[in-house]
């Protein structure tokens, strides 16, 4: 194998695959990354088993060959080379690939390719749907930090993804919140099709969504039991999780008895100077609304106290209608959710203390998040 290729695009396909590189693995070929000639491009290929990572970038091939070093080492060393033209020559009998780029030679042992899991591709099958890459970014960044971090109950550290018709919806939980979102498809699908794909992998696809142009397409394998997210140069392949989500529709409040409008931004910035109280008692924030008169906007009043620290008040004007009352949730839940809300205004729909509370972004339709109520003592 001998090719030439940019530092630049090298650097970035490494970045790229370099996340589905396995942490820690009883199989030493996991810990690498595959490069292998591919059509006149450099394909570079990273998996932990469970999620793979195939990533093409341009080159100009002078001889065929494929080798799977160390992931970490050589990205460390294309990252420390100059933006310059690099040429990688591959010594098939020492399995050394040999990196040249200006006055800078390195020599990398490696692990044949043939050793290399078989990263699976899905393309004998018509994918089941496209999307503008930014929107299923927007997407998946407002529901999957909702997902459970943790694997005690499987189906919740997944992000439930639903195609029917033209509509493309996504739901997270984690048992103290939810959130759902529903997009719009540019083109309907052919039949109705629902899994739940790892928080992590679609975490891992937002990251590639935001450097695509063109659109993403998705295609789930013929058994459902993996997806292919597939770009113009990468190709994101994940297993599938088993299970039934819950039934989130039954969820989402129908109804409520006090509803408040609120600017995103003073919002945030009163809920940020909470946390700083909330995070040494339980992360605990209360939110007491109050109603306006004829003549005046509502009153939100946001606290936290923690008894060995000390304790903040901050009030908001909003636009507050209904009975009032007084909720406590927790201030990093909050915090997320108003990191992932776009809109200039968000409405926040409340019944009493110990229901939970609804959080729409106001004038755009498709986001509801729901944050479970926390004892008020």
């Amino acid at each position: 194998m001998k090719l030439t290729c940019l530092q630049e695009n090298l650097k970035r396909g490494l970045a790229t695959v370099s996340h589905a590189v396995a942490g820690k693995s009883t199989l030493p070929v996991l810990s690498n990354v595959l490069l292998a000639c591919d059509g006149g491009r450099l394909k570079l290929a990273a998996t932990n088993l469970e999620v793979g990572i195939t990533h093409w970038i341009g080159a100009q091939i002078e001889e065929e060959g494929a080798i799977t070093v160390p992931a970490k080492l050589l990205t460390d060393v294309v990252g420390s080379l100059p933006n310059d033209r690099i040429t990688i020559t591959l010594d098939a009998r020492t399995q050394t690939i040999t990196i040249q780029c200006g006055r800078f030679t390195t020599n990398i042992k490696g692990i044949e390719a043939e050793e290399f899991p078989n990263i699976p591709t899905i393309s004998d099958q018509q994918p089941a749907a496209s999307l503008p890459p930014d929107v299923l970014r927007e997407a998946i960044d407002q529901v999957v930090f909702a997902a459970a971090s943790d694997d005690s109950r499987p189906v919740l550290a997944g992000v439930l993804v639903r195609l029917n018709e033209n509509r493309l919806f996504m739901a997270a939980a984690d048992g103290f919140r939810l959130a759902t979102r529903t997009v719009t498809m540019p083109e309907p699908v052919e039949a109705q099709i629902e899994f739940i794909v790892p928080a992590r992998t679609l975490a891992e696809l937002s990251r590639i969504a935001s450097e695509t142009q063109g659109v993403l397409s998705l295609t789930v394998a013929a058994g459902g039991s993996q997806v292919l997210f597939h770009t113009e140069n990468t190709e994101l392949v994940s297993r599938l999780i088993d299970g039934r989500f819950p039934d989130v529709e039954r969820i989402i409040p129908q109804q409520y008895t006090t509803r408040t409008i609120l600017e995103t931004s003073e919002l945030t910035k009163a809920v940020k100077l909470a946390s700083f109280f909330a995070s040494a008692s339980q992360n605990v924030v209360k939110l007491t609304m109050e109603p306006g008169g004829d003549l005046g906007p509502g009153r939100l009043t946001i606290s936290a106290n923690a008894a060995e620290v000390g304790d903040n008040t901050g009030e908001l004007d909003g636009m507050i209608t209904g009975d009032g009352g007084q909720i406590a949730l927790n201030v990093k839940y909050l915090a997320e959710l108003l990191g992932a809300i776009k809109s200039a205004q968000i409405a926040i729909e409340t019944q009493t203390a110990q229901s939970p509370g609804v959080f729409r972004p106001v004038g755009s339709e498709g986001y509801i998040h729901i944050i479970m109520p926390m004892s008020i003592r």
